[in-house]
């Protein structure tokens, strides 16, 4: 028989083709010949032929609407949700060969709503996702509230704020139309789009691991913000201000500041490929590259991580005087510590200066473009010349030597702490602690933290890849999908690859993928490996001179893996099936 498969998840994520590929494989079971079409925000769709279509028997939609319903006008169509596909791909297609009726896009089916949740208690939520590295958290959350908001009945669309920007990026219409705006972000986004509508503020984790509380909650308590009070609220959103905040702030700077230091690293590096001392002949295209990262990008690194601390804290008129105490804190020498100080002093202060220095209203406009840049400013510069720059660089100088002429126990220790702290929690504040410790020390051209902190991160994802491999039998199918994309996603230095594992068994998960983790971050101190660029995971590797010793570096990878997916495959328990889902279900 011919069929159609056409899958779909809220945010195009790894379910869609997870999913595509598990329902290719039983319907090829069954002796049918499938045709897959995937809807994903990685890559664009490749609709089926129109020739498939008329030839199609039956399509088969794992999504919660479907794609251009037109197409399939008197065709026998069966549509459900990705979630119901997912777990039981041969029984969903049972149901769909015996459920299937002709269909007509007038009544394309609902993704299983009933009429009473469509007509009175659907809610119309927009959502926005944003982690400081903008990579697995963003996406990941992204889906679970997409899933969530859908079981729970609710219209709901959900914008990511990533490393690459704003994808699916919401409409005014879509803005002014919603019951509540819910901010998951652990960095600070622009909400003067969302002035006068209902607002919740919470976390990536938090909106990832309970997604369902998240948006019950946000609906019953969300407030209206006042303008330019992005702080204010009720409920998690106070808490996350009152206890939260300095670490928000923080992560802010350091994802604005990641771009700077990843391409400046690279380049450094590229001039390395001429010789390592090659960039001191003047002309030379080495020179060139080594002007270009070192004395640029990574020049900028310090104020950028001032100037958004700064801007985290007091919006727009926190940024000049955030760049200016930050350039003074690289000038100074008192690197990303003094940075960091010296973009929560000059965001303090224009907050300060915008809330407490009143003027008449008939110049009420020269405060954001003469009094706060001009306060806070000459404040923030005379503290960090006078107070703060001296002590810290010389803080920082004892810090940096210490890091350079440690001996091989002092330099293995340090990569044992750094390596479990990156295992400890997958993203969470741990995890960041630990990696923004790493990119603060490349300022000061100590590079050897960053690359046990990198290679510590991949060995979570890695593992459960390895481990969902080597002990087949204890691992469901779904699960076993799961560690094939856990794999990659270690490759690709993203620990959340690990989460669904870590989300269901937690008290295994974790102590094994520390253990792994804590051993490759001290065999990367041990050998000596040094790091230019603070993410990429393995594909650094295709950089010349990025990685060093590049061999030894992969070895001690290799070993921490290995340790954390043996060790969890011998004690793993056989368990029941579990969607891959399980993370954004918890």
């Amino acid at each position: 028989m011919n069929v159609i498969l056409i899958t779909a998840c809220p945010s195009g994520m790894a379910t869609t083709f997870l999913a595509a590929r598990r329902l290719e494989q039983a319907a090829r079971r069954r002796g049918w010949q499938p045709s897959v079409e995937m809807h994903g925000e990685l890559e664009p769709p490749r609709p089926v032929s129109q020739a498939d279509i008329d030839a199609a028997e039956l399509i088969v939609v794992a999504a919660d609407h479907v794609p251009e319903p037109q197409r399939f006008a008197g065709k026998r169509l069966f549509q459900a949700s990705i979630a119901q596909a997912l777990p039981d791909p041969a029984g969903f297609l049972d149901r769909a060969s015996r459920e299937a009726s002709e269909f007509s896009p007038a009544t394309e089916p609902t993704g299983g709503l009933s009429d009473a949740a469509v007509s009175s208690g659907q809610k119309s939520i927009v959502a926005v996702t944003a982690c400081p590295t903008g990579v697995a958290h963003t996406f990941m959350a992204a889906e679970a509230l997409s899933e969530a908001g859908r079981s729970l009945g609710h219209k709901i669309r959900v914008e990511t704020q990533g490393s690459v920007g704003a994808q699916d990026e919401l409409t005014e219409e879509e803005i002014h139309d919603a019951d509540v705006v819910i901010l998951a972000c652990d960095i600070e986004v622009d909400p003067t789009r969302f002035a006068g509508k209902r607002i919740w503020r919470t976390s990536t984790g938090s909106a990832l691991k309970k997604p369902k509380p998240t948006i019950e909650t946000a609906l019953a308590e969300a407030e209206v913000e006042s303008q330019g009070a992005t702080a204010s609220g009720g409920g998690e959103r106070k808490k996350s201000v009152k206890e939260k905040g300095v670490y928000k702030h923080l992560l802010t700077g350091v994802s604005f500041m990641l771009p700077m230091v990843v391409a400046g690293g690279l380049l450094i590096a590229l001039s390395f490929v001429f010789g390592i001392e090659a960039f001191q002949e003047e002309g030379t295209l080495a020179a060139a590259l080594m002007q270009i990262g070192g004395g640029s990008a990574f020049k900028l690194m310090i104020p950028v991580l001032a100037g958004y601390i700064a801007y985290s804290i007091a919006d727009r008129p926190g940024i000049a005087p955030g760049m200016i105490g930050g350039w003074l804190a690289a000038d100074i020498g008192s690197g990303f510590i003094g940075g960091i100080l010296a973009g929560f002093l000059a965001g303090y202060t224009a907050w300060a200066v915008t809330k407490y220095f009143k003027l008449p209203a008939s110049v009420e406009s020269l405060k954001p473009i003469l009094i706060i840049p001009l306060i806070a400013s000459l404040v923030t510069g005379l503290v960090m010349i006078y107070i703060v720059g001296e002590p810290v660089a010389g803080i920082l100088a004892a810090l940096t030597t210490f890091l350079e002429n440690m001996g091989s126990t002092n330099a293995v220790l340090l990569g044992i702490l750094l390596g479990a702290m990156m295992c400890f929690d997958l993203g969470g504040p741990v995890n960041k602690a630990a990696y923004t410790f790493g990119v603060g020390l490349l300022a000061s051209e100590t590079y050897a933290p960053m690359a046990a902190i990198m290679a510590a991160g991949m060995v979570p994802a890695l593992g459960m890849g390895i481990a969902s491999f080597v002990a087949r039998r204890k691992f469901s199918e779904p699960e076993r999908e799961a560690g094939k994309a856990s794999f990659v996603l270690g490759l690709c230095f993203i620990s959340e690859g690990a989460i669904p594992f870590a989300a269901k068994d937690p008290l295994r998960v974790i102590p094994v993928s520390m253990v792994g983790g804590a051993v490759t971050g001290a065999l990367s101190m041990l050998f000596g490996a040094k790091l230019m660029a603070p993410h990429g995971g393995i594909f650094v590797l295709l950089i010349p001179n990025a990685i060093t010793p590049a061999l030894l570096y992969l070895l001690a990878i290799v070993v921490g893996a290995l340790i954390t997916g043996l060790g969890y495959a011998a004690i793993k328990r056989h368990s029941e099936e579990v969607s891959v889902g399980a993370a954004s279900q918890a």
